[in-house]
């Protein structure tokens, strides 16, 4: 497969920012990142409160505007909950679905990331499918089998058409957030286990376009390194994603590791 893949940086500020701050670091980023808009996807997933103010931010300068969690009803009691409706009204273009801290935290099931993910999907929006195992999953050699079993139940019945909206995000859940970072080696490898098992459920086209993203302690130091690997397709970031600098500096990381792998393309 010689295609080269566009990268995607996604930045998720989590459970973080006031109203100042979110509007003050949307600025920061559009100013820092606006210019590799055109070679990279950028995302930004504020809190909900802040979605509108730095939607409006991000106004027309080719950033994203991305959603931390979306339910799956349409409307109606569901005290809390947010609608895909919601999201297209204040221009969210995608949503992150199944992060490790909703499943393990929050304890999301994976039949309610499927029933999440396909609202998603049936509503046009671009969707991130976080997938990733533990620490002791990773220790007793179950990483190969959980993140396949994840990935399968989350595309349930997503049509072939459908996966030109998903993004895979490959999250160990233990190095979200820890510092401890997997080895490019063994993020490729993972990343390369995913993309074999796409093939398998839909076809060699589908896996050679899916854009897997890695997430687990991603920052300006390490980035270079990890979007080298031609598996890896850009990532999702937590923590550095608050700090402007950092975010620009793995933004361009991944811009240039893609322009690299066009050079030299590989699968």
């Amino acid at each position: 497969m010689g295609m080269t893949r566009r990268p995607f940086v996604g930045g998720n500020w989590k459970m973080n920012t006031d109203l100042a701050s979110a509007v003050e670091l949307a600025d920061d980023v559009v100013a820092a990142c606006g210019c590799f808009a055109d070679r990279c996807d950028i995302a930004l997933y504020p809190p909900f409160p802040y979605l509108q103010v730095v939607g409006r931010t991000l106004g027309h300068h080719g950033l994203l505007l991305g959603a931390q969690d979306v339910y799956h009803q349409p409307n109606g009691a569901y005290t809390g909950e947010i609608s895909t409706d919601m999201l297209l009204d204040l221009n969210v273009k995608v949503v992150l679905i199944g992060h490790s801290e909703r499943r393990h935290v929050i304890g999301e099931n994976d039949e309610l990331v499927n029933a999440k993910l396909l609202a998603a999907l049936e509503a046009g929006l671009g969707v991130v499918l976080c997938i990733g195992e533990t620490l002791e999953q990773r220790e007793a050699g179950d990483t190969n089998r959980v993140n396949v079993s994840q990935l399968m139940a989350g595309l349930r019945e997503v049509a072939p058409e459908q996966m030109e909206q998903v993004t895979i995000a490959y999250e160990p859940v233990w190095a979200i957030g820890t510092g401890q970072v997997a080895s490019p080696q063994d993020a490729a490898a993972v990343h390369r286990i995913i993309r074999r098992s796409v093939a398998d459920l839909y076809d060699q086209d589908t896996a050679g376009g899916l854009r897997i993203q890695y997430g687990g302690s991603v920052n300006a130091a390490n980035a270079r390194d990890l979007f080298g690997e031609p598996q890896i397709d850009g990532g999702l970031v937590g923590g550095a994603s608050l700090d402007s600098p950092q975010f620009k500096a793995i933004v361009e990381a991944a811009v240039q590791a893609t322009e690299k792998k066009r050079e030299a393309p590989t699968a």
